[in-house]
């Protein structure tokens, strides 16, 4: 209605963006004195050194650390209450999140318990089994991230999954935005080909669908049709040349820029959609995940998102739009550049048969982003998505 335009905005984390930026960490205000430094249980920080780097840093500033190296690629609640054993025992006074979206992710989850006084992660989590309980109070979070994908270094999300229900589900608060975000592209060099499209169109999509989404901002549209540009030019050159720089630098940024669209704005269904299939099929990369259902999740929706498509493609493609296909064009070109337009999703063990148990689990634990598509979407169009989305 016209007249009636009001928004918000308030993105307080302190962000240091730059090729080799984590190496200044000493020079910049901690909120704390003991971090519990979250790593993956993968190797790559410390064979790269990244983790030595960041914990000669805190020595220099005088702050002492401790290490917990078990978040997984798709985190789980078990982990959280691990971590936040450690850190109570001890006794860290905040949480630093290094490598991808998982690392922090774990990182805030465990930020929560621990302010909030221990016990169990899941009793403040929304939706599904979760308990709902409110949180009022966080241990403060550095984020460091390691790829280009997630944003979470500037938003107040993450998403977890308790193993033992398999729900995938989101959490948020402003407490959990980090206190500072340190965005260091060299740290993204050394991320393979096929993660990097996976991160890269994650973020794709955290932009394109916050564009779409019925929460989208004024503010949120600028960042998305950044990100947005950016991805469609860049996300192709880093994974054809992983060692392009100013390519790693524009999709990092681009990145950063669709966690401020998280942040002012929000997913909408095509991300409750992967939640479900990934909190049975944990192995299912997310990025993945998304690129298999993306063609028939905003097919869905092109028809009530008309100008919004068309502007996308403008951005995407530099030239005038004459209708909304042109973005389902322009996507699936983006896929075939970044040689991941042929994903199949039962090569990771998904089969038709899941579908209907899917549907219910993203209506289950994911009617928060269902209810902000353009129009709303019954279970028998869900399915049908992922109909449309198998081989």
């Amino acid at each position: 209605m016209r007249g009636k335009m009001k928004f918000g905005l308030n993105i307080p984390t302190r962000l240091v963006f730059g090729a080799g930026e984590l190496k200044n960490l000493h020079s910049i205000p901690l909120p704390g004195h003991r971090a519990l430094v979250v790593v993956s249980s993968g190797t790559a920080m410390k064979t790269h050194g990244y983790l030595d780097t960041l914990l000669d840093q805190l020595r220099q500033s005088g702050i002492e650390a401790e290490v917990f190296d078990r978040a997984l690629s798709n985190p789980i609640k078990g982990h959280v209450m691990d971590g936040a054993a450690v850190c109570q025992q001890c006794g860290c006074d905040f949480v630093i999140g290094l490598g991808g979206g998982s690392s922090i992710d774990t990182a805030k989850a465990i930020a929560i318990t621990v302010g909030m006084g221990g016990g169990d992660f899941w009793k403040y989590v929304r939706g599904g089994t979760g308990g709902g309980q409110p949180v009022t109070k966080a241990l403060p979070i550095v984020a460091i991230p390691s790829t280009a994908g997630t944003g979470t270094e500037v938003d107040p999300w993450g998403v977890i999954t308790n193993e033992d229900t398999n729900e995938k589900i989101g959490f948020g608060t402003p407490l959990i935005f980090p206190h500072t975000a340190i965005v260091d592209p060299e740290l993204m060099l050394t991320v393979p080909p096929i993660l990097t499209a996976y991160q890269g169109f994650d973020a794709f999509f955290h932009a394109a669908e916050g564009y779409i989404s019925q929460a989208h901002t004024p503010i949120s549209d600028l960042y998305a049709l950044e990100a947005i540009r950016l991805l469609y030019k860049y996300l192709p050159v880093a994974v054809a040349d992983g060692n392009n720089m100013w390519a790693r630098i524009k999709v990092a940024w681009a990145s950063t820029l669709a966690g401020m669209v998280e942040s002012t704005s929000c997913c909408t269904g095509e991300h409750a959609l992967e939640h479900a299939m990934s909190a049975y099929f944990p192995k299912l990369p997310h990025g993945a995940g998304l690129i298999a259902i993306s063609a028939a999740y905003f097919k869905t929706f092109k028809n009530d998102s008309m100008k919004r498509y068309m502007k996308m493609a403008e951005k995407m493609r530099q030239v005038k739009s004459a209708r909304p296909s042109d973005f389902l064009d322009a996507l699936e070109v983006m896929k075939r550049s970044c040689n991941v337009d042929n994903i199949r999703l039962s090569d990771w063990g998904i089969t038709m048969a899941d579908f209907e148990r899917f549907a219910d689990n993203a209506i289950a634990t994911g009617s928060a982003m269902l209810d902000l598509d353009p129009r709303f979407l019954n279970k028998e169009q869900l399915i049908n998505i992922y109909m449309e989305s198998y081989k």
